[in-house]
This record gives structure tokens, C-alpha cells and sequence, in this order.
């Protein structure tokens, strides 16, 4: 019972922070998982966790686009090469020992924290579209960076918001609102893609994953609501508390990796 009210509440942590700060909860799902549900093996705690994502990513997605906020051939061009290069990268996870993977794992939350310290600039260019006369210089951008997210996000088993965000900002100059929104559908394209290859392996807990979901749903929608009322100021605030527990629980995954406790 108290293993599954872990599960719960972890779950609702990653989905209510997904819906706050619009990415970087995915990325807390592992640590959750081995550290505070008690997932012995890190390998299950990845294949599980990438479930749970992709549902939790495709629930907030159906808000996003009720909002008019995702550009969709950008989304589906990058998710479509993100799905390549995740599916490669869940294959090569599987074959990394698990401390090793870990300890990895930990380096790349530091490495995003750090990331997510630097400030968003909600400008941009809203009217930014796929077509035939942008194709030459978008596509190469967006199938680039893709590729490169998607790889991430298979081998270490996240959604990748954090990435995909600034990758789709930076190949598109769309704004961060619509950057966000887009975000999801790759999201959730990456973590399906890596869920399908660690459950094809057997490194699923399905029972355990449905609880990481019906705890994120939640979490999501208060997120989101609370989302709504903050202002500006108070969310970056927020993002950078956020940005320092990534950190710090980035370097006890390490900590705990190398150590092997």
C-alpha cells in the first residue's frame, strides 16, 4: 500500500511540474523511481518511467492544442527524427551497465539544470510555418536537432522537454508559448518510442507505471492551473528552484552511482 502511494505521489510531482514550468519533470522520474519508490534495477525504473512520460506528455498535449499553441508540421517533422534517433539511443541504454547508466544519467540532470538557468525569451516569430518556401532552411534545422534530442531521450529513457524546447526555438525562432506546446508531441513521440523498446525487452513494470500515470494526470492539472495564475516574474522564479533541485539531485545520483550505495 505505502509502495503504492509512492508511486502516486512521485508521479504526481513529475506531472505537476510538467505542467507548471512546461518541461523538466520527466527528468526527476527515474531518480524517483530507484530512490524513493525502490526500483531495484535501473533499467526497469528507465523503461517504466518512459510510459509514464509519453502519458503524461500526451495528456498535456490535448491542452496545448485546444489553445492553438502547437505548430504542427514543425512538432511532427521533429518528433518524426527525434522517434529515429530515440530508438536508437533505447538501444544502446540497454546495453550500458545500470551504476554506469546512472551515473550518466546524473551528469546529463546537472548538465540541464544548468540549462534551465538561463533566462527564456518569450519572443519570437509567431507566424513561423513549414512550407514550400521555408522547407530549405527548416528542415535541415529541425531534422538536426531531432536527431540529436531524440538519441538523449531513448538512451537515458526522458521526455526531453528541456531539450526539445530550445531545439525548436533555435531551428524555427518560434516563440516560447508555441515552442512548448510543439514540444509535447516529440515528448511523447520519444517516450513511446523508448517505452516500446524497453517493454519489448521486458524492463516494463506496467502495474507500477499505470500508478506513475494516475499520479501525473493529477499533478498536471494543478500544475497547470497554478500555471495560469502565476505571473511572469513568479514562474521564472519558480523555474529556477526548479532548475537547482535538478541539480542537486543530479549530483546525489552521481554521488549514489559511484559510491554504489
Amino acid at each position: 500500500m505505502l509502495h503504492d502511494l509512492l508511486a502516486i505521489a512521485c508521479g504526481g510531482l513529475v506531472g505537476f511540474t510538467l505542467g507548471l514550468v512546461g518541461g523538466g519533470g520527466s527528468i526527476l522520474a527515474v531518480p524517483l523511481l530507484v530512490y524513493v519508490v525502490g526500483v531495484p534495477e535501473a533499467h526497469v525504473a528507465i523503461g517504466t518511467s518512459a510510459v509514464a512520460v509519453a502519458a503524461s506528455a500526451a495528456a498535456n498535449l490535448i491542452g496545448h492544442a485546444r489553445a492553438m499553441t502547437v505548430k504542427w508540421p514543425c512538432a511532427l517533422v521533429f518528433a518524426l527524427a527525434g522517434v529515429i534517433g530515440a530508438a536508437a539511443g533505447a538501444q544502446l541504454g540497454k546495453m550500458v551497465d545500470g551504476h554506469r547508466l546512472l551515473m550518466l544519467f546524473g551528469a546529463l540532470m546537472v548538465a540541464i539544470g544548468l540549462l534551465m538557468l538561463r533566462p527564456r525569451k518569450a519572443g519570437g516569430n509567431p507566424d513561423v510555418r513549414l512550407t514550400r518556401e521555408s522547407m530549405a532552411s527548416l528542415l535541415p534545422l529541425l531534422i538536426g536537432s531531432g536527431l540529436m534530442v531524440g538519441a538523449l531521450s531513448g538512451f537515458f529513457g526522458i521526455g526531453g522537454g528541456f531539450l526539445i524546447v530550445p531545439g525548436l526555438m533555435g531551428a524555427t525562432a518560434m516563440p516560447l508559448i508555441n515552442a512548448i506546446g510543439s514540444s509535447l508531441v516529440a515528448v511523447a513521440a520519444f517516450g513511446l518510442t523508448t517505452a516500446v523498446s524497453y517493454s519489448l525487452s521486458g524492463l516494463v513494470n506496467w502495474p507500477l507505471a499505470a500508478l506513475f500515470i494516475v499520479g501525473g494526470a493529477g499533478g498536471g492539472l494543478i500544475g497547470i492551473r497554478l500555471a495560469h495564475r502565476l505571473a511572469g516574474s513568479s514562474k521564472h522564479a519558480l523555474a529556477l528552484i526548479f532548475s537547482a533541485i535538478v541539480i542537486a539531485v543530479g549530483i546525489y545520483v552521481i554521488f549514489r552511482s559511484i559510491t554504489g550505495s
